[in-house]
């Protein structure tokens, strides 16, 4: 692991909480999604940075459709299923008021059971979507995670990065998978934000529709679920917070 980043605007105090920073209005942030609904897991910190004028480019990296139910579509085939995913991603970013041209579907190659292929060109494809782009910070999930698309996106996203000597904060985000991480930054927020996040997340149907047949609980509570628990971690009157461990790149 590298070093906490500490431009000068997220300050020296850790874990440092982003509703109380002066955020530039000009960053350029880009979202590495190994799946679509993963930029909804951090959909109140990326409405924040939205919000204080950031720019925000998403890159959804595979299909997801290893994730949907037989009995959700028909015909249930791998094209329908990605068909579906990207269906609900492109309805939850016109919700949250993400310009289509600002969303990517990159469909990286997979393996024949629907996960991220540990492939030279995917690398690649990640290193030429951050070059193209020049973030400054890189929203993805963890790398300690039992979800091997979730490492294995952390690790070919640092090592491109790191290539292109971009000098990149990458924001890791904690999500139900996570196995452990630092707490280093937060993003507080109350029961309306919650339901407004909740929205977000039901856009992902198939998702919903899943964790309730296998885990009798919706997407949305799942995700909510960890906010509520990192706000306890926490110690913070709020009673939702999305966390993120920072990285150097």
């Amino acid at each position: 692991m590298s070093e906490i980043a500490a431009p000068d605007w997220l300050g020296a105090l850790r874990p440092a909480c982003l509703n109380s920073l002066a955020i530039p209005p000009d960053l350029r942030v880009a979202v590495l999604a190994p799946h679509p609904d993963d930029f909804d897991a951090a959909g109140v910190t990326l409405r924040l940075f939205q919000g204080n004028g950031s720019r925000i480019s998403l890159a959804v990296l595979t299909s997801g459709a290893s994730g949907v139910e037989d009995s959700f579509c028909n015909p249930p085939s791998r094209e329908e299923k990605a068909k579906v995913r990207e269906n609900e991603q492109i309805a939850s970013c016109r919700f949250f008021g993400l310009p289509p041209e600002q969303v990517a579907f990159l469909r990286l190659a997979e393996d024949e059971a629907g996960k991220l292929a540990d492939r030279r060109e995917n690398g690649q494809a990640i290193r030429r979507y951050l070059q193209d782009r020049a973030p400054q910070i890189v929203f993805l999930p963890h790398g300690n995670d039992t979800n091997p698309d979730h490492r294995l996106v952390w690790s070919l996203a640092r090592r491109a990065a790191s290539e292109l000597a971009l000098g990149v904060t990458a924001f890791l985000i904690r999500d139900p998978k996570t196995v452990a991480m630092r707490l280093d930054a937060y993003t507080a927020f109350g029961e309306e934000e919650a339901g407004w996040k909740a929205r977000l997340l039901r856009f992902h149907q198939s998702q919903q529709q899943r964790n309730l047949n296998t885990r009798r609980t919706g997407f949305d509570d799942r995700i909510l679920d960890v906010n509520r628990q990192a706000a306890k971690e926490l110690r913070i009157p709020a009673p939702y917070a999305e966390a993120f461990e920072l990285e150097t790149w």
